[in-house]
């Protein structure tokens, strides 16, 4: 049965077994309409152009075409192209953080949080660092698994949250997951997770792809849905 996409009731409660705290990195612990995808989103447009000698209408194609069918443009130029991996990370992800502002709201609910905390990203450890220093949140998580970590197999492939689990030795039934595309949290429910979908605060802009976005329903293997973190975390942090 499926239920109206809006934020379910939270409590305490709900949450009180929980010993691990996932967070995804873009759109999620920087908010969409921040316009820091985006300007990520164009210099992968940028790599695809250089790397084919293509115009950027085309290489914007190709770039999408990627993502959707390989889950990020990385894997399908691996796939098609045998490219350096590292080359890619290291160009996309150089990007202006300055318009990011430190968030000590966020970084207070973080902190009361018991338990471990981790970031679990399709994108580079060096851009989680970053982004997560330039919103005020340098120490607040154990460690990063990023998509080198996954072995390049992104978001939503079983393989890469087993390795992650595995990696951090993580009980799933005793861990949660927020994230800002629903896709991406299939696999962690199966496996036990409490799942939390991120969504965009009323009236801000989404830059996510269209098949990305969750509108009306909410699907079932999604537990909660808040466009509030900071609020959704202070609700749910022990007393």
């Amino acid at each position: 049965m499926t239920a109206v996409l809006a934020p379910k009731a939270v409590t305490r409660h709900a949450f009180a077994h929980i010993e691990t705290w996932v967070f995804d990195l873009d759109n999620t612990l920087y908010p969409a309409g921040t316009d820091l995808w985006p300007k990520i989103d164009a210099r992968i447009t940028l790599f695809l152009a250089h790397l084919y000698g293509l115009d950027g209408i085309s290489a914007r194609e190709l770039q999408k075409f990627y993502y959707e069918r390989y889950g990020t443009t990385l894997r399908g130029l691996m796939v098609d192209h045998a490219i350096e991996p590292d080359a890619f990370l290291s160009f996309v992800h150089d990007i202006d953080r300055t318009s990011i502002l430190p968030n000590p709201v966020l970084a207070a609910a973080i902190a009361a949080l018991p338990g471990r905390r981790l970031i679990l990203t399709n994108g580079s450890r060096h851009h989680a660092l970053s982004t997560a220093s330039a919103l005020g949140l340098d120490g607040l998580f154990e460690d990063i698994f990023d998509i080198v970590a996954g072995d390049l197999l992104p978001k939503p492939e079983a393989e890469t949250y087993h390795r992650f689990l595995a990696r951090h030795a993580v009980d799933p039934t005793r861990a949660v997951m927020f994230e800002d595309i629903a896709r991406n949290l299939l696999v962690p429910k199966a496996l036990g997770m409490t799942t939390v979908l991120v969504v965009p605060k009323p009236g801000a802009m989404d830059d996510r792809e269209a098949f990305e976005i969750v509108s009306e329903i909410t699907p079932e293997h999604v537990d909660f849905v808040t466009s509030d973190l900071e609020g959704f975390l202070q609700a749910i942090a022990p007393v």
